[in-house]
């Protein structure tokens, strides 16, 4: 019996393990410390107050498939060439076959005061307490509202501007937009990469009034003081505009600008797992390092990853991973009976439901190649152009989307 070990109880390892328990003869053990397992996707609109947080959680055991072994711990160091890893505790765990879909995690090292700032006062994040951003937000009386996000890669690349659109929104509900300054500051040299949703979210915010920056790399934050230090990441280019008098902004040098705020809500910096980054399955970068069709790992035959971890080109969300772990799995299948990997290839789908407004959202599906790939199935729900905001998209992030998951997605069924 062929021994496959699952490393993380997030999206991609429940849903694996779910594909695999159908298979005779495998034991599947899944690797996962925590008591709860998120819907994550939804705490953008938590953020809002849009969505209720304590719907966004269950208890890891009762997602956790029947019939694969629990191991309740933390992977602690991988020995891929040997063919077993060690838990936090020193336990000692063999494998024929290892799927890695730990996550990442938030290395709040990497800008200068965040550790001291975030989830207090007026400095919040969707990514790490989203009942804390709705605070701030509902006490927020007018000013500067900056949104920003690292230079790392991050998980959902979208959210920190969906929120973003849905603060304007409710500023303009409260009656205190024409007090308030809404500051989109991002290191990306554009609003979204794939040209179809960047014209309507360029549309979204002109709409609201809201200031976009590119090219601004968060560096440093001073909670006391309310100051957000940027780094001008494309100085070569002298595209740098201040505009002191409306929103403060002051130059530092040739490339450091301080711009003042009344909130602030930013994604931290975020990291693959240190037990992926001090094994030798990662790139240069410290991701898990993957041939990006087949997620198969370019130096062990017998490793896979999924989702977050992997040194793919494309958006980090669940919705990737739900067209990833149909390809591991069928790899994982024909390995088993043959010694060798199918043809079925992830072509890198990815998809992110961008909020832009209480009731509003646009539907950004795409593959490697930045190709705008809508769902046929969209037009079951009356959507005929999902670049476009509606109504029908809003309800299927708040309300359909979630059903799917919890009832579909991580029992193993197709979606």
């Amino acid at each position: 019996m062929k021994h496959i070990v699952i490393v993380g109880g997030g999206t991609g390892g429940i849903m694996t393990a779910s594909r695999l328990l159908k298979e005779k003869d495998l034991k599947i053990t899944v690797l996962e410390p925590a008591e709860y397992h998120y819907y994550q996707p939804a705490w953008t609109l938590v953020g809002a107050n849009a969505y209720d947080f304590e719907k966004t959680k269950r208890k890891m055991s009762d997602v956790m498939p029947a019939g694969v072994e629990w191991v309740k711990e933390y992977a602690e160091k991988l020995h891929p060439e040997s063919n077993y890893l060690e838990t936090r505790s020193g336990k000692k765990i063999e494998y024929d076959y290892l799927v890695l879909s730990p996550g990442l995690v938030m290395d709040m090292s990497q800008i200068e005061g965040l550790a001291e700032a975030i989830d207090k006062g007026v400095v919040c994040s969707n990514y790490t307490d989203p009942k804390h951003t709705w605070e701030v937000l509902r006490n927020f009386k007018g000013g500067n509202a900056v949104f920003t996000q690292p230079t790392t890669p991050i998980k959902c690349g979208g959210a920190p501007q969906k929120i973003a659109y849905l603060a304007a929104d409710y500023f303009r509900k409260k009656g205190i937009a024409d007090n308030t300054n809404v500051i989109y500051a991002t290191p990306g040299g554009v609003i979204f990469g794939v040209k179809e949703i960047k014209a309507t979210l360029e549309k979204v915010i002109a709409r609201y009034g809201i200031h976009f920056k590119p090219h601004y790399a968060p560096i440093k934050i001073d909670a006391d003081k309310k100051i957000v230090t940027f780094k001008y990441v494309n100085a070569n280019e002298n595209q740098c505009v201040i505009n002191e008098d409306k929103l403060g902004e002051k130059m530092q040098g040739d490339t450091t600008i301080e711009v003042p705020f009344d909130m602030l809500h930013l994604a931290p910096p975020q990291v693959a797992p240190d037990f992926i980054r001090n094994s030798d399955l990662v790139n240069a970068a410290g991701w898990m390092d993957v041939d990006i069709h087949t997620l198969q790992s370019k130096k062990y035959p017998n490793v896979f990853g999924i989702g977050d971890v992997a040194a793919l080109p494309t958006a980090k969300t669940g919705a990737a991973i739900r067209k990833q772990v149909p390809v591991v799995v069928d790899n994982l299948k024909k390995m088993i009976a043959s010694g060798h990997i199918g043809d079925k290839q992830y072509n890198g789908y990815s998809s992110c439901p961008l909020v832009t407004g209480y009731g509003k959202m646009v539907l950004a599906e795409f593959d490697y190649d930045s190709n705008f790939t809508p769902d046929p199935k969209l037009k079951q729900m009356l959507i005929k152009d999902s670049s476009k905001e509606h109504l029908r998209l809003w309800w299927l992030k708040k309300y359909i989307l979630p059903r799917l998951y919890w009832n579909k997605m991580l029992k193993g069924q197709d979606v």
